[in-house]
Parts: C-alpha cells; sequence; structure tokens
C-alpha cells in the first residue's frame, strides 16, 4: 500500500507529534508500505517550497514558508499539495490533526477534494473549543465525506464522536511504543538524594509545569521526613518562570530543570528513578507517561486524561481527581517503600498493550476503513 502521511510538523523539530508520525512512517516502510511525509516543517538545513529530502529511509516533502521562528504553517502549500498527491498514486492518506493544526486542514480539504481515501488521527483533546467543533461544520461535513476518524485515546475521541454526531464513527488509534527498547532490567532504587521522581514535558502552560511545582511544596508537607528529588526533563517558554520559582520557594536542592534530553538519556533517567508525574489535564495520551510506565515506574497522573489507557489506579499508578490528591499520591509513594516497589514491579512484568505491532494492526485497519468508505461513497 502507498500511504500519504500528512503532518504540520515533522523532525527535526521535535514532541509527541512529530516524533510519532516519524516512528510510524518508519513501521510502516518495515511492514512493506511505501510512505510519504508531507510536512509545513522545514528541514534540518531550513529546505522549504517543496524541497524532497529522505529522512531514515522515508521520503519527506516540505511544503514550508519562510517565516519567523520557523512556524509549520503554509496557507500556499494546497494547489502543490493537490499535485503531488495526485500523482503520485497513494492508497490512503493518513492526516495527523493537533491542538492547531492549519496544514493538517487544508491537507483534509485536498485529499477529500480529490477522492483519495482518507483517514484522519486525532492527537489532541478539543478542551473547552469542543463546542465549537459541534457548531461548525467542518469536522462533521470531512466525517460525512468518508474520512475515517480515530483518536489517540478514548478521552480524545469522545468529543469528536459528539461533534461528528451520526456521521461516522471515531476509532482508538493510540500512540505506538517500543516496548523492548523502554523495558528496564534493574528496579528503582533510592540513592543518597532520596527518592527519584521525574516527569518529562514540554515547559509550557498547557502541560502544567507550574502546577507540579506547587505540588512538590505540598509533598514536602505531607511526607517532611522522606528526601526526595525532582528532575524535570524537557524546554519551553515557561522555563524562566519556573526557574525564579525554584530560587523563590528554595527548591533548589530538591527541584532541578534539566532542559531536553535525548531519548537515551531519557531511557538512562526513567532506569534510575521511582516515581513518574504527569501533571497535565489536556493530556490527550502522554508518551512520556507511557514511556515511564513500560520502564517500571509508577505513574501519578490526573483522572480523565489519556493515562486512562495505560494506568490503573491502585494497581501500576494513580489517577488523581485533582491536584491536592495529586500532591496526595505522590507523598503516599513516597512514604510506602512496599506499595511503591510493587507497583514498579508490576509495571516491568506487565507490558502496555500499545505496542507498535498492535498500533501499526490498527493503523492498517483504519487504511482499509478509509478505502471502504471512499468506496462506498463512489
Amino acid at each position: 500500500m502507498k500511504v500519504a502521511l500528512l503532518s504540520d510538523c515533522y523532525l527535526p523539530r521535535l514532541g509527541g507529534i512529530e516524533v510519532q508520525v516519524h516512528d510510524l512512517a518508519v513501521r510502516l516502510r518495515g511492514r512493506g508500505h511505501q510512505v510519504s511525509v508531507f510536512t509545513a516543517t522545514p528541514g534540518a538545513h531550513g529546505e522549504r517550497g517543496g524541497f524532497v529530502d529522505v529522512v531514515d529511509g522515508i521520503e519527506v516533502h516540505r511544503l514550508a514558508l519562510r517565516l519567523p521562528f520557523e512556524l509549520p504553517v503554509n496557507p500556499l502549500a494546497p494547489p502543490e499539495l493537490r499535485r503531488r498527491l495526485q500523482q503520485g498514486g497513494y492508497d490512503v492518506a493518513h492526516v495527523h490533526m493537533g491542538v492547531v493544526s492549519p496544514f493538517a486542514v487544508d491537507c483534509a480539504r485536498v485529499t477529500t477534494s480529490i477522492g483519495l481515501p482518507t483517514t484522519m488521527t486525532w492527537h489532541c483533546m478539543l478542551g473547552a473549543a469542543a463546542p465549537l467543533f459541534r457548531l461548525v461544520p467542518t469536522v462533521r461535513g470531512w466525517a460525512e465525506a468518508g474520512v475515517a476518524m480515530n483518536a489517540v485515546s478514548g478521552v480524545a475521541g469522545e468529543p469528536l464522536q459528539r461533534a461528528i454526531g451520526d456521521a461516522g464513527v471515531v476509532e482508538n488509534l493510540p500512540n505506538g511504543i517500543d516496548v523492548s527498547a523502554w523495558l528496564t532490567e534493574r528496579g528503582p532504587q533510592a540513592g543518597a538524594d532520596g527518592i527519584r521522581v521525574v516527569s518529562a514535558m514540554r515547559l509550557a502552560a498547557r502541560k502544567r509545569p507550574m502546577a507540579l511545582l506547587h505540588a512538590v511544596l505540598r509533598v514536602r508537607e505531607l511526607a517532611p521526613d522522606v528526601p526526595f528529588t525532582l528532575e524535570v526533563l524537557g524546554e519551553g517558554p515557561d522555563r524562566a518562570r519556573l526557574q525564579r520559582f525554584v530560587d523563590r520557594h528554595d527548591l533548589a536542592g530538591t527541584v532541578r530543570l534539566v532542559g531536553r534530553v535525548s531519548r537515551e538519556e531519557l531511557r538512562r533517567t526513567y532506569a534510575d528513578a521511582d516515581i513518574y508525574v504527569a501533571p497535565a489535564r489536556l493530556e490527550s495520551f502522554g508518551i512520556a507517561a507511557l514511556e515511564a510506565r513500560t520502564a517500571g515506574l509508577p505513574v501519578v497522573g490526573l483522572w480523565g486524561s489519556g493515562l486512562n489507557e495505560y494506568v490503573e489506579d491502585g494497581v501500576n499508578g494513580f489517577l488523581a481527581g485533582d491536584d491536592e490528591a495529586l500532591a496526595g499520591c505522590v507523598a503516599r509513594l513516597l512514604l510506602d517503600d512496599a506499595l511503591r516497589r510493587r507497583m514498579a514491579e508490576h509495571n516491568r512484568q506487565v507490558p502496555p498493550a500499545q505496542s507498535w505491532e498492535h498500533v501499526l494492526e490498527r493503523a492498517e485497519a483504519e487504511y482499509a476503513r478509509a478505502i471502504a468508505l471512499a468506496g462506498a461513497r463512489r
């Protein structure tokens, strides 16, 4: 099958969608499919304007404009995108939607207008915008046009299903993970600095890193005699504000803002850590938390996020109702060594269902569904 993956963002940008689309492309190719990527992200050396490069064996069409901060936006792309898709002999298009995805929206308009079977994966939580999606007919119109809709989790898919109503069915197509790569041989062990708590996220308001620091203050009150450290892995626009909070509240000995790290560094960190915390509310999936869970870390997050897909409350982590409860769950794990170790052992012994083998089967099923829906419309 010849597959076109269409996404605003792609490598060399780093983020959840970028990495997932790249990994999906490489693994589909490994299963014998022909795969091309179309993106509004410039190349590593600023390549744009339709330049085609090859990244890890995948043909990447960079339909990018020269914009400040290399923003992945190009309202001029549709004519050229249409030409390339029509001439490329593609069997199916796979559009990847994020929180704000103008390029992906244009891609969906192009693929449906030329009759190319299309599946659309929603990587985001609609949140407060959900009522708007029900009022604006665009999304329902795509479903009526035969687009096979899916989302990375149940909580991401539910508002989407309400938005399209009876025009289609929203399936679940989770993000994938290489389970064997994240399994750790060694169990968590508290070191000289105490119990190691970690979190990986973009340092931006949507991920709620400030709420995490407030939780640290509360945890110190709830477990005053237990030494622990928090390492926050990632970069973003809120870093300076977070550092000021750390300095103002005398948290320098407890909290370390590590910055961006490679996947290998992340693996090493998880292998030596004890607890993972995910404070985001609008987390459609949480790939970093899944990686930590696979590495054997008990995961503490918020109920009603994408973590519901792979964290079983009280079994391999905790899903808290609010920030106060989240701090309480972290404190409980700090205070109860046996509970923490039991959850860690469960996570190392029971792999998650979101392995790439399962995800690729689901993706291929969505491609078949898109082709069938397009055929029914014709």
